[in-house]
């Protein structure tokens, strides 16, 4: 990765910072010993950060207190958790960050309600941005946070029911604008509304800024699906070729159902058509060298790039004439680190 070792250190300490902030919200005695072990679960074991961290970033950038942005990043991180435990759930996954996921610890009952916890958790995170940032902006922090959790859930139904409906039928523009809602929203549009109406206390135009969050969030998501085909699974922390054996319409697959001959591409058909639980491994390899075969996943890959470039460029309409500060720099880096990323 050429993201050099200082962006990595101030990654890792804004997202470390998020993290604490976010635990010390689930430090209730008011709540049940029941909830909140599974609660702190995925929270104790680390993860990227990356979410509060663009938050953090982004108000340091346009030249507020990283105290000020603390509750909402930590909000952030709280929300993202509470998606991960039930996306976890729907995706019956096995793996996250490495370890079993919550409801192969605790049951599919026990890490549902652990999920509703975090949520309401997040809640209270926020409350306090009444006391920092005045009614009047807080309630403008919370309106945001109500138009990514309509956006992303709405997305995840989107997916959800292509995956119902067998849909084979999808192009690229469908692609994009399903993970507009379900990804772009919760992992970089709202970090980045969020952290530049509180640097600048109402002040910015966030049209530029949502530009950029699309593009920036666009091209994780695309090198999320790369990974999950190409990956390391001991780096990148969930089983390899699970969106896969799920049926999840990524680019790559979409790429192949397009590229494909039709023997073949009706060979992908009858794969989706399939339950998930009867999709054997060796049939995933296969699609998996279809995949290769055909060039999906070196498609998927130079799309994500192209996507990064105009991220590049969309960044600096976001952040023009503000100070090259630290700050500024670690979200321009953010754009290489979202392609090169291994985890």
């Amino acid at each position: 990765m050429s993201t050099s070792a200082e962006f990595r250190e101030r990654l890792a300490s804004f997202g470390g910072a998020a993290r604490s902030a976010a635990a010390a919200y689930l430090d209730d005695d008011a709540l049940s010993p029941y909830l909140l072990t599974p609660a702190g679960d995925y929270l104790g074991r680390g993860g990227k950060g990356l979410r509060p961290a663009l938050c953090l970033a982004t108000c340091a950038a346009y030249g507020g207190r990283e105290e000020e942005a603390m509750p909402s990043a930590a909000a952030i991180e709280l929300v993202h958790t509470a998606m991960l435990v039930h996306d976890d759930v729907e995706d019956d996954s096995e793996l996250r960050r490495g370890r079993p996921t919550l409801h192969r610890r605790y049951g599919r009952a026990g890490a549902i309600n652990a999920g509703d916890g975090l949520a309401v958790v997040a809640l209270g995170a926020l409350r306090d941005n009444e006391r920092l940032l005045g009614t009047r902006l807080a309630s403008r922090v919370w309106s945001e946070f109500d138009v990514m959790a309509r956006q992303t859930v709405s997305g995840q139904a989107r997916e959800l029911g292509w995956m119902r409906d067998g849909r084979t039928d999808l192009c690229p523009d469908d692609y994009l604008d399903l993970i507009l809602q379900k990804t772009c929203w919760y992992t970089t549009l709202l970090p980045l509304r969020v952290g530049a109406l509180i640097g600048s206390r109402g002040a910015v135009d966030l049209a530029a800024m949502t530009r950029f969050g699309f593009f920036l969030g666009a091209a994780f998501q695309i090198r999320d699906d790369v990974l999950n085909l190409v990956g390391s699974q001991a780096v990148y922390g969930k089983e390899a070729l699970g969106d896969l054996r799920e049926g999840k319409r990524t680019l790559v697959l979409i790429h192949l159902l397009a590229a494909a001959a039709p023997a073949d591409r009706e060979r992908v058909r009858r794969f989706l058509a399939l339950p998930p639980a009867q999709r054997s491994s060796d049939q995933v390899e296969q699609i998996v060298a279809l995949m290769h075969d055909h060039g999906s996943v070196a498609f998927a890959d130079e799309f994500g790039r192209g996507i990064a470039r105009a991220a590049a460029q969309s960044f600096e309409e976001a952040f023009a004439g503000l100070p090259g500060t630290p700050a500024r720099w670690f979200v321009r880096d953010l754009v290489t680190y979202m392609v090169e990323r291994d985890r």
